[in-house]
């Protein structure tokens, strides 16, 4: 579902679809189990649950995502995120603290032993690179 630009919610709006909002919303947004979108031109005043929260536009208030919250280069958060996994693009504003701590429900879910030939190592810098202005 989508709610366009020209539109203007007032109160608790709530959904058992994703949603995509460019318009403006005041009050909380409650979508537990969906995805929930902020578009380049959304402008909210309300606190944010939602399974996924991608924000490309501008949020004033609290983001709670069960798996995930992205701000977009576009995206503007001036508020508290509560989630196990996010994303903040290059440009994106975010003013506010984190919580990453997972439940112990999709803790289990997400958590898999790392194998060693998975993980990546930093290269590291060879010989022949000089640093111009700098003493080592």
């Amino acid at each position: 579902m989508n709610i366009g630009p020209s539109i203007f919610i007032k109160g608790e709006l709530q959904g058992d679809e994703d949603l995509t909002i460019d318009g403006r919303v005041e009050g909380k947004i409650e979508l537990r189990d969906h995805n929930l979108t902020i578009g380049p031109n959304g402008k909210i005043k309300a606190d944010l649950h939602a399974n996924t929260i991608v924000i490309a536009g501008d949020v004033q208030g609290h983001a709670y995502a069960k798996e995930r919250v992205e701000i977009a280069p576009t995206g503007r958060l001036n508020g508290d995120i509560a989630a196990p996994r996010i994303t903040i693009a290059d440009g994106a504003h975010f003013k506010g603290s984190v919580d990453m701590e997972r439940t112990s429900e999709s803790a289990r879910k997400t958590a898999a032993p790392v194998k060693p030939e998975e993980v990546r190592r930093i290269p590291e810098m060879k010989d022949d690179v000089k640093l111009q202005g700098s003493r080592l």
